[in-house]
C-alpha cells in the first residue's frame, strides 16, 4: 500500500473513532517528521482541516536555532505544496483550506535525575500539550514508524518489563501524563511503515530535512540499539519489525486481560466509604479524606501474582509512575506483614504507602510543615493560601461562628503542633487533647502530620482534621475556618 493510502487510512481510522476540527504535527524537522508533515498537509488541505505544526526548542544542541528556522520554511513551504496539489486535484486553489499555522515552543530541560533523553521528552510533549491546548488541536500527530516501534518493545524486554512495557505504543491514545492533559488524543498514522519506507518516500519527494547530530550518539540506549543491533537483527531475521509488532499486540491484549481482573480485584478489596460513622467523621474533620484504600486482609489473601498486578493497577489509576517487581515485593511483606497498630510508612519517589486501621493508602509525598508559623490578619477574604504549608484556609459564614469584628483585629498565626494542645468541640463535651481527637475521629498519621492550628495568641481557635474550638464562638452569625489541603 502507498504511503499515503497507508496514512490517510491510518486518520480516517481515528475519525471514525474520535471527532476532531484541528490536527497537529510533531514537528522536529527530521526525516520522519518531514514526511509526516508533508501527508498531514495533503490530507488537511483535500478536506479544508486546518493543520498546525508545531516545534519544541530544547536547546540541548548548537543547532537547535537553525533547526527552528528550518522548521518554520518547511511548514510555510508545505502549505504552498498542499494547496498546488490540492488545486491540480480538484481543479480550484482549495481557497477554503485554512493552511499550515506554525507554532514553536522553547523548553528548558530540568535535570530530575531521569537523564536527559527522558528529560527532554517530558519537556517537549508537555510543550505539545501546551500548544494543543492553545491552539484549540485535538489530534497531534507524532512520526513513530514501525522501526520505532520494534526499539521500544526492544528497549522495554531489556529492562525486564511485563506486558504494559511489551505493548509497545498505541496506533492513537490519550495521554494525560505525557500532555498533561486528557483532551487531546496522541495519533502514530506511520507506525505501520517501515524507516526505509519513509526514507525512500522523502527521496522521491525530494523532502529537505535537519540531522540531529545526537541520533548518532551509542551512548544513548536508543542509538545504540539503532545503530548496532538493528542493523544485525535486520541481517538475521528480514521483517523482523512485522514479527515485534506482533508479539506488542499479544503482549497488550495479554494486559487488557490483566486490567480487567485487577479492575475486579480493586473492587473486591476497596473499602466502603459509606458507614455513618465515616462520613460523619469525614464532616467533623471539615476536609476530604484520602480516596477509600485497600482492605489488607483481602490483599493478603489474593496470591502474590494477582496481588502484585492488583497493586500496579492501583499505583497506575493514582497516577504514579510504576514500581519495580522487587520494590513491590519489598513494599507488599512491609504493608501487609507488618503487626496492626505499627506506623508503616514505604516511601516511594512519587508517593507514601500509608497504613491505617487495617487499610492500605497511597499518599502524595509532601514536605514537613514549616517549624516556624505564619502570623497573619484577616481582612474580610474568602480565603488565604499558605503554599509552604500546603493549602488554603477557607472563612466561611456560619450561623454560630467567630465575631468577624474580633477577628479582624485579632493577630492570628497559623502554625504546626508544638505538643499539648487541647481543644473543645462543644460546650456539653470535654476538653481533649489533639492526640485524643484524632483517635476518636480516626483521622490518619499522615493527615495528622499536615494538619495546622490557627491560633490568636495562646489561645487556640481551630485545629485542622478536626474542627473549632467552641470557647470563641458567638451565638450569632459569624466565621467559622476550614482548611483545605492542597490535592
Amino acid at each position: 500500500m502507498a504511503l499515503a493510502d497507508l496514512f490517510a487510512r491510518a486518520i480516517d481510522s481515528v475519525r471514525a473513532r474520535h471527532s476532531f476540527t484541528a490536527l497537529a504535527v510533531a514537528f522536529s524537522g527530521g526525516l520522519d517528521s518531514a514526511v509526516l508533515l508533508r501527508l498531514t498537509a495533503g490530507y488537511c488541505a483535500a478536506r479544508a482541516l486546518p493543520l498546525y505544526a508545531f516545534h519544541v526548542h530544547h536547546g540541548l544542541s548548537p543547532n537547535a536555532d537553525a533547526w527552528l528556522t528550518h522548521c518554520e520554511a518547511a511548514a510555510a513551504h508545505e502549505e504552498a505544496a498542499a494547496r498546488a496539489a490540492a488545486a491540480g486535484a480538484t481543479g480550484s486553489a482549495a481557497a477554503g483550506w485554512p493552511g499550515v499555522t506554525f507554532a514553536a515552543r522553547r523548553v528548558s530541560v530540568a535535570a530530575d535525575g531521569s537523564g536527559t533523553e527522558a528529560s527532554a521528552r517530558k519537556a517537549r510533549y508537555a510543550a505539545l500539550g501546551e500548544l494543543c491546548v492553545e491552539h484549540g488541536v485535538q489530534l497531534l500527530l507524532t512520526a513513530h514508524h514501525a522501526d520505532d516501534q520494534a526499539e521500544t518493545v526492544l528497549l522495554q524486554l531489556l529492562r525486564g518489563s511485563g506486558p504494559a512495557g511489551l505493548s509497545g505504543m498505541d496506533a492513537f491514545n490519550l495521554a494525560p501524563t505525557l500532555l498533561h492533559t486528557n483532551a487531546i488524543m496522541i495519533a502514530r498514522p506511520l507506525l505501520a511503515a517501515s524507516r526505509a519506507e519513509l526514507e525512500a518516500y522523502a527521496e522521491a519527494q525530494a523532502l529537505a530535512w535537519v540531522e540531529d547530530e545526537s541520533n548518532a550518539d551509542t551512548r544513548y540506549a536508543r542509538n545504540a540499539l539503532r545503530h548496532q543491533v538493528m542493523p544485525a537483527l535486520a541481517a538475521a531475521f528480514p521483517g523482523y519489525q512485522d514479527r515485534i509488532a506482533r508479539a506488542a499486540a499479544h503482549a497488550r491484549a495479554s494486559q487488557h486481560l490483566l486490567d480487567d481482573l485487577a479492575a475486579q480485584d480493586l473492587a473486591a478489596c476497596v473499602a466502603p466509604a459509606d458507614s455513618v460513622a465515616e462520613v460523619a467523621a469525614s464532616v467533623a474533620r471539615d476536609a476530604a479524606s484520602a480516596a477509600p484504600g485497600l482492605i489488607c486482609s483481602r490483599v493478603r489473601a489474593l496470591s502474590v501474582e494477582r496481588a502484585n498486578n492488583l497493586l500496579r493497577h492501583w499505583f497506575r489509576l493514582h497516577g504514579y509512575a510504576m514500581p519495580s517487581t522487587a520494590w513491590l515485593d519489598e513494599m507488599r511483606s512491609q504493608a501487609l506483614d507488618a503487626v496492626d497498630d505499627a506506623q508503616l510508612k514505604v516511601t516511594h519517589p512519587q508517593c507514601e504507602v500509608r497504613r491505617h486501621r487495617g487499610q492500605l493508602h497511597l499518599v502524595a509525598r509532601t514536605s514537613a510543615l514549616p517549624e516556624q508559623g505564619v502570623a497573619f490578619r484577616w481582612q474580610g477574604e474568602s480565603a488565604l493560601a499558605f503554599p509552604t504549608f500546603g493549602g488554603t484556609l477557607h472563612f466561611d459564614p456560619a450561623e454560630q461562628g467567630l465575631d468577624p469584628a474580633w477577628l479582624r483585629t485579632a493577630g492570628l498565626t497559623l502554625a504546626a503542633r508544638s505538643g499539648g494542645e487541647r481543644l473543645k468541640l462543644a460546650h456539653n463535651r470535654p476538653s481533649r487533647s489533639l492526640k485524643q481527637h484524632y483517635q476518636a475521629l480516626g483521622v490518619p498519621t499522615w493527615e495528622r502530620e499536615r494538619a495546622p492550628l490557627v491560633q490568636a495568641g495562646s489561645r487556640l481557635l481551630y485545629a485542622a482534621s478536626i474542627g473549632m474550638d467552641c470557647h470563641h464562638l458567638t451565638a450569632h452569625p459569624g466565621i467559622i475556618l476550614r482548611w483545605q489541603p492542597a490535592r
